[in-house]
């Protein structure tokens, strides 16, 4: 179909291996860079996105996915993200059922895979953008470019960026995106298949590819971008279209465009078809989200909030050069930019200006020689490496809309492939001006074997929180958000100390953050240095008022300083701004006990209970203000009402027994005794299983250590 044109390998100093092995390579590499994340934890984002979301649960009809967002908010809601992705959503949703639960080994390994299928794909797809797309007589493809196509493939495979999708669970996301971006590339270059002249197409593989590309965006918003890199495809290797030609016969309002080539061959056709199907699938998404934009905050993103524009347009391509930056050395990675981790620019004084030069100067003569030089070949490769570098990275530039992050690897996941392309062009350039061209290959491969190490070193600090978030403390020492997640991770392993020198330092570095002021707060209120704790929750209400954590906890502190007028109406305003909030009712129960105003205090703990039927502590409080008080009929009927929602509650069994002595109920009371006796027994019992295993398991886990140790 395509005429013969320069084959890129003729210079090129690296293995040639059969299409077979090359996959095989390719998969084995990008396995071995991502393996141990198999059995990390859920960390970071994983929490809201699997673990709180109730879409994943099995009580949750399936057609909720699809009026909901990726964290299982209603898209209508004013505090959605307006992030839809419901076939991400329901593969979570599948690994959940097929596991039984929350256990994160199956997700990561789903992950993993996709990354090593992706990354297969990806031969195929080099193949057609660095050596043309070509067929045999009967209709196979050939690869014109083995082995370029091999080289770009493991660059993309073993690029330490890509840890955060991968070893990050949310960032299944992403890689299902890329999975039916790139099938619908290779499905839409199928439409040529039959095609001798380049005047024939497939109507039936274009379509294809437009219900493909519908696919990717539900998996993630950058999906629909293949759509209009397919019109590039197009018109660059199918039609052949000169682009500077072009512009100039439009300018000088040249007839002749049929010959330009825009008119032939079908392009004005297929381009329509491209544009049609991508408007629709917008259309459709627009009116399922809502016409409201999600609503992102100042820390989140900045430079979008700044005034001047002149601001916003400096930082925006700061952001720009840094994400290039982390595509040229992933050395500096971090699991979030935001908070003060990039300080804005606000003087063309400042010296990061020149990293936005470097940027533009690179881009600008990238697009002269695309344009302008007068061989095709380099014409198309460095044209197409440009349109995936840039069009799937556009969705995430701030230029259409105000996005939630300053930089988020995760979205260069695509992006890279345009940047794997002219990283091949320019070896190849190199080798054919090269006299010693294997030493550039033992360059090359040298970077491919320092990315796999440093993709292995990566995976294993996103295998648990703690080494995630410590390993951003020396990436961004400013982001207030870093310190907070360690204090967190610290506090909730018990360590308050150290988690409160964190705390107040995420405070320091952002003095408007709330959520580290509340987490102090609770701390200290803990500690009973209830004063500081007071000031510290009533300046984060006072930020932001609808904050119904930090109101609840502002409550317990005053009820604590025995102020129950002013704790009182703290939890009636964190109920106001959080309607279903069982802990503030629970909390308020007790200030009404405290109060002696026991009915009050049963309603409070009823609505507790009527919101979370499994909340524990309100049943119990109920039973036992009820015995208290001498209502035993009735605090047998709580009891049991509470035990047929949470039969095992060791707890609920103790009061209800002691209730039933009093009652004179004794074999009642033996029973419930005797059943909390093999109850605890039982649990016992399973946890002296547990700790038998433990020498098994440890003999297991030496056995494939020393097994690793011979086969390296």
């Amino acid at each position: 179909m395509a005429q013969t044109e320069p084959n890129l390998d003729h210079d090129v100093s690296w293995f040639l291996l059969p299409s077979y092995w090359a996959k095989m390579v390719v998969a084995l590499i990008s396995f071995l860079c991502f393996a141990n994340s198999y059995d990390g934890d859920f960390v970071f984002d994983d929490s809201e996105a699997i673990i709180n979301n109730k879409d994943l649960r099995a009580q949750t009809p399936l057609g909720d996915l699809w009026h909901h967002d990726f964290w299982g908010s209603k898209l209508s809601s004013n505090t959605s993200h307006k992030s839809y992705r419901p076939l991400t959503v329901l593969t979570f949703r599948i690994n959940y059922l097929f596991a039984g639960g929350f256990y994160p080994v199956g997700f990561h390994v789903i992950n993993i895979i996709l990354h090593c299928t992706i990354s297969v794909l990806m031969v195929d797809v080099f193949s057609i953008l660095l050596g043309g797309l070509q067929f045999t007589n009967k209709g196979r493809r050939l690869n014109l470019a083995p082995k370029t196509s091999l080289l770009a493939a493991l660059l993309f495979a073993v690029h330490p960026v890509h840890t955060e999708c991968v070893a990050g669970i949310v960032g299944r996301a992403d890689l299902l995106c890329a999975l039916f971006f790139l099938l619908s590339f290779l499905g839409y270059c199928k439409a040529f298949r039959e095609n001798k002249e380049g005047h024939n197409f497939s109507i039936f593989w274009v379509l294809v590819s437009v219900i493909l590309g519908a696919v990717a965006m539900l998996c993630k918003e950058q999906g629909i971008t293949i759509l209009g890199l397919n019109a590039v495809f197009d018109a660059l290797v199918i039609n052949k279209l000169n682009v500077l030609e072009l512009i100039q016969k439009l300018l000088h309002k040249d007839k002749s465009l049929e010959n330009a080539g825009l008119l032939r061959k079908g392009l004005l056709f297929r381009i329509t078809l491209l544009m049609s199907g991508g408007a629709s699938i917008l259309y459709i998404r627009w009116r399922i989200m809502g016409t409201g934009p999600p609503a992102f905050t100042e820390v989140d993103n900045p430079a979008s909030f700044a005034d001047s524009l002149f601001v916003r347009a400096i930082n925006y391509n700061y952001y720009y050069s840094l994400n290039a930056w982390l595509l040229l050395c992933p050395w500096w990675l971090c699991f979030d930019w935001s908070m003060g981790c990039i300080p804005l620019i606000k003087s063309v004084s400042d010296w990061r200006i020149i990293a936005l030069a470097a940027l533009w100067f690179c881009l600008i003569g990238l697009i002269c020689q695309a344009l302008c030089s007068e061989d095709s070949h380099k014409r198309r490769i460095l044209t197409l490496g440009l349109g995936f570098l840039i069009i799937p990275f556009l969705p995430a530039s701030n230029l259409f809309f105000r996005v939630g992050f300053v930089i988020a690897e995760r979205v260069i996941y695509l992006p890279s492939i345009g940047y794997c392309i002219l990283f091949t062009y320019g070896f190849s350039l190199l080798s054919k001006q090269a006299k010693k061209k294997k030493i550039l290959a033992v360059a090359v491969l040298g970077i491919l074997l320092i990315n796999v190490m440093r993709c292995a070193l990566r995976s294993s600090q996103w295998r648990s929180e703690e080494q995630l978030f410590r390993s951003a403390l020396s990436v961004c020492p400013l982001n207030a958000k870093v310190h907070y997640n360690v204090g967190k991770n610290l506090a909730d392993k018990g360590n308050q100390s150290a988690a409160i020198k964190y705390y107040r330092e995420a405070v320091r570095l952002n003095p408007k953050y709330v959520h580290a002021m509340n987490n102090l707060g609770n701390i200290l209120k803990e500690r009973n240095e209830l004063q500081e704790a007071e000031e510290l929750l009533s300046l984060a209400v006072q930020i932001q008022p609808d904050f119904a954590a930090a109101w609840m906890n502002l409550g317990i502190v005053q009820n604590s300083l025995r102020r129950f007028e002013e704790a009182e109406q703290s939890y009636w305003t964190a109920i106001k701004h959080r309607k279903k909030y069982p802990d503030c009712y629970y909390n308020l129960g007790r200030l009404y006990a405290d109060l002696n105003r026991h009915i009050d205090a049963l309603n409070a703990w009823r609505n507790a209970t009527v919101l979370k039927p499994e909340h524990s502590l309100a049943w119990n409080n109920m039973i036992i203000l009820l015995d208290n008080t001498g209502n035993l009929a009735q605090a047998e009927a709580v009891g049991r009402e509470a035990l047929e929602l949470i039969p095992n509650d060791h707890s609920l069994m103790f009061s209800l027994a002691n209730v039933l002595g009093k009652s004179q109920k004794y074999k009642k009371q033996k029973h419930m005794k005797d059943e909390l006796f093999w109850n605890l027994k039982l649990c016992s019992s399973r946890q002296l299983k547990q700790i038998q295993m433990l020498p098994v398991i440890m003999v297991i886990w030496l056995c494939f250590i020393i097994a690793g140790e011979i086969l390296t």
